[in-house]
């Protein structure tokens, strides 16, 4: 036996969507559109996994969207999301279960053949997993840098650090990649 579906209802509750006393910021909604792709890259650079990735970057645009309005200067977003992004990470990296622990290597995900002929990919993959391997610090200004194409003064501003700092950062973190083991089999 079928259930019946009230249609009626559905289009009963259109209206009242429409005469809620407050309205979306429809310069968010552009701006998430826009930038969606490049912040979720920044994201996925800080997780192990594309869906965590997705959840710390809906996170921090939760967190913008409900300080829209105190956001003077609109014209550096993508920096306050970028920080909203690491102080999430960060606290869910504080926060994390005991049970959690790193591993020498990723499992590889269900559907996809072991031996992928693509140089390309593998230099990728390799890539990634030196980098998750970094110091959390490190790795956000690798990341920001390198991915972000962001100059050494505009990291140490999202970042708060002076640009020293970044730099010797940045020189210790692409001297353990070199030191790698894997990236050197796939140089």
């Amino acid at each position: 036996m079928t259930t019946p579906v009230c249609t009626s209802a559905s289009n009963a509750a259109t209206p009242a969507v429409k005469t809620l006393p407050y309205a979306p910021y429809p310069s968010f909604a552009s701006y998430v559109k826009a930038r969606q792709p490049v912040l979720l890259r920044t994201a996925r650079s800080l997780t192990a996994n594309p869906s965590d990735a997705e959840d710390l970057l809906q996170t921090a645009l939760t967190k913008t969207y409900v300080a829209w309005d105190r956001i003077e200067d609109h014209r550096a977003l993508d920096g306050y999301v970028r920080r909203a992004l690491l102080n999430t990470r960060t606290s869910q990296w504080r926060k994390r279960k005991v049970d959690e622990f790193a591993c020498d290597e990723l499992p590889e995900p269900e559907g996809l053949s072991a031996g992928d002929p693509a140089e390309q990919q593998a230099l990728h993959d390799a890539m990634w997993r030196a980098i998750a391997k970094l110091p959390t610090r490190q790795r956000a200004m690798v990341v920001l840098r390198y991915y972000e194409d962001l100059s050494e003064a505009q990291t140490a501003e999202v970042l708060g650090v002076s640009v020293g700092t970044v730099k010797s950062a940045v020189s210790r973190a692409l001297g353990k990649l070199r030191e790698d083991p894997e990236l050197g089999l796939v140089r």
